[in-house]
C-alpha cells in the first residue's frame, strides 16, 4: 500500500468494495417452515395449475346457466362442501348447493350467490341472473403449471412463503447466510451500564453493525471491541476473521497517530485507505486480511463517528452483503424536500430523513434531526426511515427541491 490517500467518488469506492467478494455458491434445500428471511438461489415454479380445479368464489348454488329464466324453480340434487371429492351430476332444471372453495360440478357452469335466490320446498327461485361463468374460479387462471413465480435473489417473507406453498412446494433452494463479524476499535470505548470516566464514550457502533447485518440476511457469530494496541488488535482481528465471509470494523481509519486500524491493515492487510467525496463518512478503508490458518477474508473499515459508521454501512457494507447473497441492489427514489439546510460543496451529503406520502401521492422528506448529517449524531439515524442524497454541486437544499432517497428498512 502507498502512503498517498486517493480521493474517490461514492460510485468508485463502491465498485472497489464490491470487487472484494463474489456471490456465495453454498446452496441448500430448506423446508418452507424454516425459510423466512433466506434468499432464493433458484426460481420457484408452480407444480400445477393454481387454482387446481374449478371452484366456487361464493356460497350459493351451482347451476347450468341455460336453465336461468324468470319463474323457473331449480331442484336441489346435491350439496358440495369445500374439500368434497365428489362430482355430482346436475341435469336440466337442477342445481347443487355449494360452498366457497368447493369444486364446481362439471355439469354446471355458473354459481348463483345465496342472497340472489329464494328457497322453497320444491327448490330455489333465482331472483337475479348472473352472467354465464360468474363466481367460478377456473383452473390455472392465477398460475399455469411450470410458471416461475419467484426469482433468484428474492428474500422470502410471509407473502412469498404463502405463494411457495400455494404452488405445492414444501422446500426451496436458498443461499447460505454469509457470516459477517463486526468490531469497534478504541481505548475510549466502554460498555453501557457503567459510569463514564473522562474521555470515555459508550460503545454503540458494534450494536448497530451487528443488528443491521442480521437484518440484511447475514449471520453474525462474533462482535468485539478491539483496543488501540496493534498486537492486541491484530490478534482480535484474527479471531474475527477465522470463520467469517466478511469483517466490518469501525474507527481508526483516518490519519491520526493512533489510528490502529489504518496502521495494522496497512502493514498486514493489503489495504487501501481513501477519501470519499461524501459527508459524513469521508475516510474509508478496505483490506484482505490473512488469518494464521491461511484464510483470506475481506475487511471493510468504516469511520468511528456513529452517523458516519451507519451511513457508510448503508452505502458500502449493505451492498456487499447483498452481492454475497445474490440479491438485487436496492433502488433510490425521488422525494420532495420539506425543509432547508446547507450542504458542503464538492461532497455528496447523506442526510437521515423521515419520509411520508402526501394526499397527492408525492413522497416527501424532512430531516430527522435539526443538525442534519453531523457525523457524531447518534439519534439522527434512529429517528429516520431513509437517507436523502444531496448532489456534490448543491450547497443549499430548499423546500420543494427533489432529492433521491433510499429506505433504511
Amino acid at each position: 500500500m502507498t502512503n498517498e490517500r486517493r480521493s474517490l467518488t461514492v460510485e468508485q469506492y463502491l465498485d472497489e468494495v464490491l470487487a472484494l467478494v463474489a456471490p456465495l455458491t453454498d446452496v441448500f434445500m430448506e423446508p418452507f417452515t424454516r425459510a423466512a428471511g433466506l434468499t432464493l438461489a433458484e426460481p420457484v415454479t408452480s407444480r400445477g395449475p393454481v387454482p387446481a380445479f374449478a371452484n366456487s368464489a361464493m356460497d350459493g348454488f351451482a347451476v347450468r346457466h341455460a336453465d336461468l329464466r324468470p319463474g323457473v324453480v331449480l331442484r336441489e340434487v346435491a350439496d358440495v362442501p369445500a374439500g368434497a371429492a365428489s362430482d355430482p351430476a346436475v341435469g336440466p332444471g337442477e342445481c347443487a348447493r355449494i360452498m366457497t372453495g368447493a369444486p364446481v360440478p362439471t355439469s354446471t357452469d355458473t354459481v348463483v350467490p345465496r342472497e340472489f335466490v329464494t328457497e322453497t320446498p320444491g327448490g330455489i327461485v333465482v331472483n337475479q341472473f348472473p352472467d354465464a361463468g360468474t363466481h367460478v374460479r377456473h383452473p390455472g387462471e392465477d398460475l399455469a403449471p411450470g410458471d416461475a413465480v419467484l426469482a433468484p435473489g428474492h428474500v422470502l417473507d410471509a407473502r412469498s412463503l404463502s405463494l411457495v406453498t400455494a404452488c405445492g412446494r414444501d422446500e426451496v433452494a436458498v443461499v447460505r447466510r454469509p457470516i459477517v463479524n463486526v468490531a469497534s476499535t478504541g481505548d475510549e470505548l466502554t460498555a453501557p451500564g457503567h459510569d463514564l470516566a473522562r474521555g470515555q464514550i459508550y460503545e454503540s457502533n458494534s450494536t448497530f453493525l451487528a443488528e443491521a447485518a442480521r437484518r440484511d440476511g447475514a449471520e453474525v457469530l462474533r462482535t468485539a471491541v478491539l483496543p488501540d494496541d496493534p498486537d492486541a488488535f491484530a490478534a482480535g482481528l484474527d479471531a474475527l476473521a477465522e470463520h467469517a465471509d466478511l469483517v466490518v470494523l469501525s474507527g481508526g481509519v483516518s490519519v491520526g497517530d493512533y489510528d490502529v486500524v489504518r496502521i495494522v491493515l496497512a502493514e498486514r492487510g493489503d489495504a487501501q485507505f481513501v477519501s470519499v467525496f461524501m459527508q459524513p463518512g469521508k475516510p474509508q478503508g478496505h483490506a484482505r486480511w490473512r488469518t494464521p490458518t491461511g484464510r483470506t477474508v475481506p475487511v471493510l473499515a468504516l469511520p468511528g463517528n456513529p452517523l458516519s459508521a451507519a451511513v457508510s454501512y448503508e452505502l458500502f457494507v449493505r451492498p456487499v452483503i447483498e452481492k454475497l447473497l445474490g440479491r438485487p441492489a436496492r433502488r433510490w427514489q425521488a422525494a420532495v424536500a420539506d425543509d432547508s439546510w446547507a450542504s458542503p460543496a464538492g461532497r455528496r451529503q447523506f442526510v437521515p430523513v423521515v419520509t411520508e406520502t402526501d394526499a397527492d401521492g408525492v413522497l416527501r422528506a424532512r430531516r430527522s434531526h435539526r443538525r442534519g448529517s453531523a457525523s457524531h449524531l447518534v439519534s439522527a439515524l434512529a429517528l429516520a426511515d431513509a437517507l436523502a442524497a444531496v448532489p456534490e454541486s448543491v450547497t443549499t437544499v430548499n423546500p420543494g427541491d427533489v432529492l433521491l432517497t433510499r429506505s433504511l428498512t
